[in-house]
């Protein structure tokens, strides 16, 4: 693994956005630029650090983590369901084909966790009659796995809302997505869910919950943007989690989680202006992400070269066929 100080040397290249003339318009998301070129999606992932939505700054290698690791991914889960990816020209780069994306994010949560007011294990807590339209057990602490493994979907998040409660049943009910569709998906995701928890508890890690988005193409589900990365699941350190069961204390995480509460402990949680990220906390975090490539895919991280603008040109100039 890239020791810190390696990682150090990169800080001030670490990618905040892409400007690639001819592709056509970009649409900027929290991790990454897209540019839209006929039917096909250039995703470019960038290292935009995304704690709270709102903190700006950058994580050296985090967008190639979270390329490979979600390429990785849907390669390992395709005899699931079909997936959008076309070709992976680059570190930071996946072609996509055009999806209809679905209205719904599927979360899905192997255990009773969070401590937002619309969190799974706030609602039990507080004595919410099937919270979620989920019949749970008596008797769950925090932290607690479930017996199997829940769906709680939320509608997608717009005007910086998020996690509207929503059941099951309710996505059908509202026309949001129709019954046959539905019970496809759902089934996809238990599976991809499972798939992940084998594969986290051979790399030492617990899959806690995670959130996968689908679409349609040409009329038939795929699943679409990231799949089990630190920025989309969140994963536990098995040997942590053992030691503190019982106890008030929390897992070591190691997702995004460990970004947050950085931020927390200096007093920021989403307003205002964020504090500036010393370098050497910088280099941990960037550490943090390749390590959970590392673990999860069992192959060593290998950054690609910089800069990374005019790598991703010529990338896509060197005989990448898209739209066509």
């Amino acid at each position: 693994m890239l020791s810190l100080s390696e990682i150090a040397t990169f800080i001030p290249n670490a990618l905040l956005h892409v400007d690639l003339p001819g592709l056509g318009p970009r649409s900027e998301g929290k991790v990454r630029d897209m540019y839209v070129v006929g039917d096909r999606r250039v995703l470019i992932t960038t290292d935009r650090v995304s704690a709270f939505d709102r903190v700006l700054g950058a994580i050296p290698f985090k967008g190639q983590v979270l390329n490979q690791l979600s390429a990785w991914w849907f390669e390992q889960t395709a005899d699931i369901v079909a997936n959008h990816v076309l070709s992976v020209p680059d570190p930071n780069v996946m072609i996509a084909a055009e999806a209809q994306a679905l209205p719904v994010e599927v979360i899905v949560r192997g255990y009773i966790t969070g401590v937002t007011s619309t969190s799974l294990w706030t609602l039990y807590r507080q004595g919410v009659p099937r919270p979620y339209g989920l019949d749970l057990p008596p008797g769950l602490r925090k932290n607690d796995p479930l017996p199997e493994p829940v769906i709680t979907p939320t509608t997608k998040a717009t005007g910086g809302a998020h996690d509207e409660r929503l059941t099951a049943a309710e996505v059908v009910e509202r026309g949001l997505v129709e019954p046959k569709l539905w019970a496809e998906i759902q089934a996809a995701a238990l599976a991809i869910f499972r798939r992940g928890q084998e594969v986290a508890r051979r790399a030492g890690l617990i899959l806690v919950d995670t959130k996968y988005e689908f679409g349609l193409i040409n009329g038939r589900p795929a699943l679409i943007d990231e799949v089990h990365t630190p920025d989309s699941s969140r994963f536990w350190v098995a040997e942590s989690y053992e030691a503190v069961q019982g106890t008030d204390q929390e897992p070591e995480s190691f997702d995004k989680e460990f970004l947050r509460l950085w931020f927390v402990q200096q007093g920021y949680r989403g307003e205002g202006v964020p504090p500036a990220m010393p370098p050497d906390f910088i280099a941990q975090v960037a550490q943090r992400y390749i390590a959970a490539y590392e673990r999860l895919t069992g192959q060593t991280f290998v950054p690609g070269e910089q800069p990374a603008a005019a790598r991703i040109a010529r990338a896509l100039a060197g005989g990448v066929r898209i739209g066509e």
